[in-house]
């Protein structure tokens, strides 16, 4: 495997933040304008960022990233058929407004961008875990309550994630083990609770989700519900469902889809959009270095294709890999 030199990472910083216009490739013209939603969280960002690159450096693309969000990205799509790409579209989000595209012969579901895709589930740390092996199913914890400092740190009000703690608490009946269920007024509270717990070595036991920052900066480990029940999770994301059954959390789709005609039009793009699969775990990581250095997506872009050209290297067709020579060592 071909690795980065020093001398190629400014080379990629340079590109990166070079006008379009000034990164065209020779054979720019067997690519021509691609379109891509770029959705308004982190990952997204990271994302599309590195597509760019790829694209414009690669494939000789003139890539437009369009500022949006799930449903506005499906709906423009329905009635205008752009953006041509929609990346990091949380199926579970999108629902049927998604679905109904896919069935009608819009778009294209090409690849989970995220593998194993979007992680929920109820965590505690993992210096936790090695100390107490118990402790890492939900029957250990409430057996041993004191362990996990006798608390449960829940989701704030309004977010779908506390429907269903909610309903699994009942569930459980965790508070008769002597589970205080501690419900957060913020995001920011119930990621710095997290925090504050893993950096004093204290314990800690809540929800949370990834890929992001928190997950990608403390090494947690995920309790074990039991196993995912589909059914009963159905259930538990309606409010106080009545007679709520135990489930672990589902990993949630997140998926990259092409309009059919980008895709009848486009097959060798169409291609590196199917190979681009990002590990949860790694965007997690990526999104905490990110908030360590405080850094733009661009520069998060620099960081991935100089440091893990394993993973994206992968991705790419061989003419690609040709026009990215000047970026690898040979």
């Amino acid at each position: 495997m071909r690795k980065l030199t020093m001398t190629s990472t400014a080379a990629v910083a340079t590109a990166l933040l070079l006008p379009i216009g000034a990164q065209a490739q020779d054979d720019a013209g067997q690519c021509g304008e691609v379109s891509i939603a770029q959705m308004n969280w982190a990952a997204a960002e990271v994302t599309t960022n590195i597509a760019q690159f790829l694209l414009e450096q690669g494939y000789g693309c003139d890539v437009t990233l369009v500022s949006s969000d799930t449903i506005p990205a499906i709906t423009s799509v329905s009635e205008n058929g752009e953006p041509d790409v929609v990346t990091n579209l949380w199926l579970n989000s999108a629902g049927e407004a998604y679905t109904s595209l896919e069935e009608n012969g819009t778009m294209e579901r090409l690849t989970s961008v995220l593998d194993p895709g979007g992680v929920e589930g109820w965590w505690i740390p993992t210096s936790l875990a090695e100390e107490h092996p118990e402790l890492t199913t939900i029957e250990g914890i409430m057996e041993n309550p004191e362990l996990v400092g006798s608390q449960f740190n829940n989701c704030p009000d309004g977010w779908g994630c506390r429907i269903v703690s909610d309903n699994l608490v009942r569930a459980l009946d965790l508070e008769s083990s002597g589970i205080e269920v501690f419900n957060h007024g913020s995001g920011e509270t119930l990621a710095s609770s997290m925090g504050s717990a893993v950096s004093a070595g204290e314990p800690w036991f809540g929800y949370y989700w990834g890929p992001t920052v928190p997950l990608g900066k403390y090494d947690m480990t995920r309790v074990d519900l039991g196993g995912v029940d589909e059914e009963a999770f159905t259930a538990l994301q309606n409010q106080d469902t009545p007679d709520p059954q135990v489930s672990d959390f589902p990993a949630a789709p997140i998926l990259t889809s092409v309009t059919t005609e980008f895709a009848e039009n486009n097959p060798e793009v169409t291609e590196f959009f199917r190979n681009m699969t990002f590990k949860t775990d790694t965007m997690s990581g990526l999104l905490a270095w990110q908030d360590e250095n405080n850094a733009s997506g661009e520069e998060v872009a620099v960081h991935f294709l100089t440091e893990m050209p394993d993973v994206w290297s992968g991705w790419i067709s061989d003419s690609a890999r040709e026009n990215l020579n000047a970026l690898l060592q040979q």
